[in-house]
């Protein structure tokens, strides 16, 4: 999890910062509101979890900054600090939209607690905010819980197709979220007030998919006892979302290619046709490429629906949401089962960042649903995972330098440290190019940094340290290999590429 910590002061700003880096929290650290304000309503503002902010601070103070992020509507955590801790300052800052507020010089403790208070009450929030949006229509992109630059990357596309009627094809394996990216793009749209209809393809008996997806006419066929009137009509002014669409016969194939182009459906023992308006959004889990190859699916229809195709990576890929999406299912379920449960312990956090998920997130819902309903305690701990402990060998976390090991209990939620999975060992990077010369010192330098950001999962004060660099040369470092200025995300954004296509040797 990513900590922004605000204060003008250098001393207070290292000590915070340490203090949070072994309770295992990634901080980045600004010594000014308007930088801060900047970070915030930029692009890179979403990954910060949490914002400690001091209150007393040249040119924009922190009042300042909370009024701007409310204008902004941003609406990160801002946990306050100052050394004047008076009521009115309190009050005014509460107002103001902070959620917690605490005194110089603050104790380990209290910060632990109002971190881990701050961060479940922002996960309730956020959950009450996707289920009302999601009930109204109006789910869009910063409702979706992601981490990843992989995903952002998917957001982006998705966005650019929300502003059209574009047809949009959703890939990817099954439980990646492939729906929920439908429903954020139509939210997005200009069709957000209109329905939202979800068939799924694969689950329809063969003999009725023309007369759901189309209707029929009372009397059509036996047993047809009242007129239906079809998905299509009924998402008509709105979007149809037509989950599995590699599932559907070739009957039905033939039909649904006819009431894309022409804009009208038949349905069974109907005299004419019906006009019918709706955005299509079609998914699948299928290499449809291949069934058009082996003639399972139609050419013509195939290019269709493939008009601005989308591919949701699956979670394996995407090891940044992990943790995050954890615990969202862990807020979700504890409300719903009336439970206590602060956290999950570092270990667990560990364990699951270790596991492959075959499954995806709908994997890792059900796998947190089953933790919260075995746990007796506040905290889900390994334990609570017993189908995945059996499956991964997880090594000891050993504390950072200089770190006396603490009891699981006194964490608050921190990010999840590398686990070394089962398989192959990783070998070190080759000393040789293709030609059997020498790599230059620089190119090996730019593999060892890209390597050691992704090794560590972007988390840069520990790359940093690992590398025995300051972390303003490694910033400086990453900016020349054209892996963002900012550091982390913009790192991030390109090395789980880099790591699939080259494949570290033995040196030579």
């Amino acid at each position: 999890m990513a900590i922004l910590i605000v204060d003008d002061d250098p001393v207070q700003c290292r000590l915070l910062e340490g203090m949070l880096q072994k309770f295992g929290y990634e901080t980045v650290t600004l010594d000014n509101g308007d930088a801060a304000l900047a970070l915030l309503i930029g692009p890179d503002g979403g990954r910060y979890d949490c914002v400690i902010l001091d209150l007393v601070m040249p040119n924009l103070d922190g009042l300042g900054v909370l009024a701007r992020l409310r204008q902004a509507a941003i609406n990160v955590p801002v946990i306050v600090q100052t050394a004047h801790g008076g009521i009115d300052n309190v009050v005014s800052a509460m107002r103001a939209g902070a959620v917690d507020f605490v005194v110089k010089p603050v104790g380990a403790e209290r910060m632990q607690v109002s971190l881990r208070n701050a961060l479940n009450a922002s996960a309730l929030e956020g959950e009450l905010n996707r289920i009302k949006h999601s009930r109204s229509g109006t789910l869009g992109f910063k409702d979706i819980i992601t981490k990843s630059p992989a995903m952002h990357a998917v957001l982006r596309m998705a966005e650019k197709a929300a502003a059209s009627n574009i047809p949009v094809l959703v890939a990817g394996e099954s439980g990646v979220g492939k729906e929920l990216i439908a429903r954020a793009i139509h939210g997005s749209g200009e069709r957000r007030t209109k329905p939202f209809v979800a068939v799924n393809c694969g689950a329809m008996p063969e003999n009725l998919v023309e007369s759901i997806l189309f209707g029929h006419e009372k009397g059509s066929f036996t047993g047809a006892t009242e007129r239906h009137v079809g998905k299509f009509v009924e998402a008509s002014g709105g979007t149809l979302f037509l989950d599995e669409v590699g599932e559907l016969p070739p009957a039905a194939q033939v039909k649904l290619l006819r009431a894309i182009q022409e804009g009208e459906v038949e349905p069974v023992g109907a005299r004419k046709p019906l006009k019918v308006d709706v955005r299509i959004i079609s998914a699948t889990n299928r290499d449809l490429i291949a069934d058009v190859k082996e003639g399972r699916f139609r050419e013509d229809l195939f290019y269709r629906l493939h008009v601005f195709p989308i591919t949701v990576p699956p979670l394996s890929e995407r090891p940044a949401d992990i943790p995050a999406l954890a615990r969202h299912f862990l807020a979700l379920f504890t409300a719903e089962e009336g439970k206590r449960i602060r956290l999950l312990t570092p270990e667990a956090l560990r364990l699951l960042a270790a596991y492959r998920w075959p499954g995806n997130i709908r994997q890792l819902e059900n796998a947190v649903f089953r933790a919260v309903v075995l746990a007796e305690g506040d905290s889900i701990g390994t334990d609570e995972f017993p189908q995945i402990s059996a499956q991964i060998s997880l090594p000891a976390a050993p504390p950072a330098e200089g770190q006396a090991e603490e009891p699981a209990e006194s964490f608050a939620e921190p990010v999840a440290a590398p686990v070394t999975r089962a398989g192959p060992p990783v070998d070190a990077l080759p000393l040789l190019d293709a030609e059997g010369e020498v790599r230059p010192l620089e190119e090996l330098e730019a593999d060892l940094i890209r390597y050691a950001v992704t090794h560590y999962r972007g988390q840069m004060s520990e790359v940093a340290r690992r590398l025995q660099i300051g972390r303003s040369t490694l910033y400086r470092k990453l900016e020349a290999l054209g892996l963002g200025a900012s550091g982390e995300s913009d790192a991030e954004a390109g090395l789980e590429s880099v790591a699939a296509e080259r494949q570290p040797r033995k040196i030579a």
